[in-house]
């Protein structure tokens, strides 16, 4: 009997309504590509002055957030250094990767290199959120 109540009462606790369906399963977030209208706000992305002469490509790549990739998937490993990984914010750890260089530095994250694998195991991300996470951590130690 008790269960009956409860599923009965959960079943009613729920929307399922066509309305309450599209709001879940709705896209969190849109792309909004230079050019074209964003949604939202009416306005269009525009190139900002001094942008020219980089065909968008250094624009695009300084645009990510490499603390935002860092908290997605870096910091597992490289908050608590796990299978020795370089910790963020350790200078300790970095000594002997800095002298590599940064180009060396990216070829490693993005290809992988030891114990940590290609592009942190996410293969969803691209060269530049790689680069861009790791410009984060070598932030951290300069």
């Amino acid at each position: 009997m008790l269960f009956s109540v409860l599923v009965s009462a959960s079943a009613q606790a729920a929307d399922n309504s066509r309305e309450a369906i599209a709001e879940r399963l709705k896209p969190v977030g849109e792309l909004c590509v230079k050019g074209d209208a964003c949604a939202g706000d009416g306005s269009a992305a525009s190139s900002q002055p001094g942008d020219s002469g980089s065909g968008g490509q250094a624009s695009a790549a300084s645009a990510i957030d490499g603390e935002k990739v860092y908290g997605g998937i870096c910091m597992a490993c490289h908050t608590t250094g796990a299978a020795g990984a370089p910790r963020l914010g350790e200078a300790g750890d970095w000594e002997g990767r800095l002298s590599k260089g940064d180009e060396t530095l990216y070829t490693h994250a993005i290809e992988g290199f030891n114990a940590m694998p290609a592009k942190g195991g996410n293969p969803a991300l691209s060269d530049e959120e790689v680069k861009a996470a790791v410009d984060y951590l070598l932030d951290s130690v300069r």
